[in-house]
């Protein structure tokens, strides 16, 4: 295996800093990358109520791309799609390598939990002859994590596995491991710079980046969706599209951009190609705790919501969609806009903690 050079991961190192707002502490991100080539972190990745949509996503990494992270930045010990071992002998796995790296591993957990009839409804694998639940894995493997990664929405708030008849009883992660223990990276799927650039954030400051009341890292999900779209002006002008052929704000086809939360519009996705709005598909609000059946229909306007006056302003009719869809949606899809940011952080900075 080729080995990464000073060079190139300095390369590296600038990319994520410009991206995350780092442009002065390089040294700093090349410095903890270059510690996690040595073999570090390990992490054991374990799949519960998903589609492996979010192991999917991670594939269409781009800086770096999905040959450096696995062989370069993380230690993958456990992953249940590449395993070549089933039942026993995948459980023995990981078990041991959560053993052996007690307290220094990160878990990944992929899907929501079912909890239902005692967690039947999933089953990992089997030790001694019994039948093991995931619900029981993750409390095992959380309790010797060093910290644990919820990714995708069914993890961090329970997605569409935990949509209403719910028979399996699905609920997040932070429900049975420790919610302080918990860093939350909703999305379906997520993208995956913002599980890359959560992992580098852990590297170099050795604690979770700073979260919103939801779990999730400010750094990635600090503004909404409203903000930063390229059909503002459209709303802001009142020109609102009837049919997907026309022109104008997505609002009244079922845009949820004035309640969701992620840097989407200026990320971009698939490389930095394109995103949900700008291939002319409304926001479905994924990254939120209420996706997919608290948060209204896909294709339909958010309830109790007016719409504005031509001269209406985009941040004020966001307080006011947001207030409105407090009422009828509840009071948990709404949090604080803020700009949280890489750069204000210190080594010695405790804000971060939850």
């Amino acid at each position: 295996m080729n080995k990464i050079s000073r060079r190139e991961f300095l390369k590296f190192a600038s990319f994520t800093a410009a991206t995350l707002g780092l442009s002065q502490s390089v040294p700093e991100v090349a410095y903890a990358l270059e510690n996690a080539a040595k073999g570090q972190p390990p992490v054991i990745w374990i799949q519960g109520a998903s589609c492996t949509g979010c192991s999917i996503s991670l594939l269409n990494s781009v800086h770096p791309d999905i040959k450096e992270i696995l062989l370069e930045i993380i230690s993958l010990k456990f992953h249940p799609n590449i395993s070549a071992a089933t039942g026993h002998v995948a459980v023995e796995a990981f078990l041991g390598e959560a053993e052996k790296n007690k307290g220094k591993f990160f878990l990944v957990v992929e899907g929501a939990v079912p909890t239902k009839d005692n967690g039947v409804y999933c089953s990992i694998g089997e030790k001694d002859g019994r039948e093991l639940y995931f619900s029981e894995i993750i409390k095992e493997l959380g309790e010797k994590a060093k910290a644990v990664i919820a990714i995708g929405t069914c993890a961090a708030y329970g997605g569409i596995p935990a949509a209403d008849p719910n028979p399996t009883g699905c609920v997040p992660v932070s429900e049975v491991i420790d919610p302080k223990k918990v860093l939350n990276i909703p999305g379906c799927p997520p993208h995956p710079d913002w599980f890359v650039g959560s992992l580098a954030h852990v590297l170099l400051y050795n604690e979770l980046p700073k979260t919103d009341k939801f779990g999730r890292p400010k750094m990635f999900y600090g503004g909404i969706i409203h903000d930063n779209c390229p059909r503002r002006q459209y709303f802001d002008n009142s020109i609102f599209a009837k049919d997907f052929s026309e022109p104008g704000c997505l609002l009244l086809l079922g845009c949820k951009g004035p309640v969701t939360y992620s840097d989407c519009p200026t990320r971009l996705w698939n490389g930095g190609v394109n995103w949900c709005i700008k291939a002319g598909h409304p926001c479905i609000g994924c990254t939120e705790p209420g996706f997919p059946d608290k948060i209204g229909p896909i294709y339909e306007k958010m309830p109790e919501v007016k719409l504005p006056g031509i001269s209406a302003s985009a941040d004020t009719f966001g307080e006011v969609v947001g207030a409105a869809t407090a009422i009828g949606l509840g009071a948990h899809l709404i949090g604080n806009i803020v700009t949280g940011r890489l750069g204000g952080h210190k080594k010695k900075d405790k804000e971060g903690e939850k």
